[in-house]
């Protein structure tokens, strides 16, 4: 399909910091990645980080705390949690909690067969990692 006739051309998530530097260092140095545009001047910072294809998943309550049992055992995440596809999933875990991620739950192979871990960006935001099976 051409990309002029799609009513939605791009998703983008904005997250907002206090701490700029710390969580560009995490998502970019974390997961191996470069800064695609750096929006600076003297007193704000912005960043676009190009991660891939973008899509959205829309969740009821009851699907959300599925993949919350699948992914972590018990209903933990809040409204909005990202999911990254990584192409290995020990390194990608390694880089991030060696940059402030907090755990939440360690690899589990899920119904699909893709491997998944649940972390927290340094923020508290819950983040999906997932390797393909």
């Amino acid at each position: 399909m051409n990309s002029d006739s799609t009513p939605v051309q791009q998703l983008r998530v904005a997250l907002t910091t206090a701490d700029f530097q710390r969580l560009l260092d995490f998502y970019t140095a974390g997961l191996g990645l470069e800064p695609a545009e750096l929006w600076t001047t003297e007193t704000t910072h912005g960043a676009l980080i190009d991660m891939g294809r973008g899509t959205l998943e829309v969740f009821d309550e009851g699907h959300a705390a599925e993949v919350d049992r699948i992914e972590v055992g018990r209903r933990v995440s809040g409204p909005v949690r990202l999911a990254l596809q990584v192409p290995d999933l020990d390194a990608a875990l390694a880089r991030l909690t060696a940059r402030g991620a907090k755990l939440v739950s360690g690899p589990v192979t899920t119904p699909w067969g893709d491997r998944n871990a649940r972390l927290e960006d340094p923020d508290g935001l819950q983040v999906t990692l997932f390797q393909a099976g």
